[in-house]
């Protein structure tokens, strides 16, 4: 992979702009994955070298935040909560039902881009568990039946450019 001018000189100014901040690195890979959706070896290379954070450290906290990815993410992106409460009301079961249909595990984009699945650990929606979220809309008291109408609905949805 070898970015274009334009996207080097997006990430410089990123970094730029918080480079006197205490502690830059979070809020620069958090606008630059708002940016482009991921953040590649490549990218983390030149935020090394505009902070002169090694790319170890950089790797490390990508790595260590769900929030954060080394690839891209799909259109939409499913997490399914596996916090006490929805695992307890079966959020495994709906894990893997999503996981089925799609065809993909938890941490993987299906091949057309549409769908990315994450496991994720807490959505804060105990009360209404088990809970998923699609691009933060939170989805309550999913049923194994209703996960196939849930991927549908957003089939439905990239039909029609929404």
């Amino acid at each position: 992979m070898h970015l274009r001018k334009e996207a080097v000189d997006i990430i410089t100014n990123i970094c730029a702009k918080y480079k006197n901040e205490p502690s830059p690195l979070m809020l620069v890979l958090s606008e630059t994955q708002k940016e482009y959706g991921y953040i590649p070896l490549e990218v983390q290379e030149i935020i090394s070298s505009e902070l002169d954070i090694p790319v170890s450290e950089i790797y490390g906290v990508v790595t260590f935040y769900s929030f954060f990815s080394l690839t891209p993410k799909g259109r939409f992106v499913i997490g399914v909560c596996l916090g006490t409460a929805c695992y307890v009301k079966g959020g495994q079961n709906i894990l893997d039902k999503f996981s089925e249909l799609l065809k993909i595990k938890p941490g993987q984009t299906t091949e057309d881009g549409l769908f990315t699945l994450d496991a994720l650990r807490c959505i804060g929606a105990c009360g209404i568990a088990p809970a998923i979220s699609i691009n933060g809309k939170v989805y309550p008291k999913v049923t194994l039946s209703g996960v196939k109408k849930i991927i549908d609905e957003y089939r439905e949805l990239d039909k029609k450019g929404a």
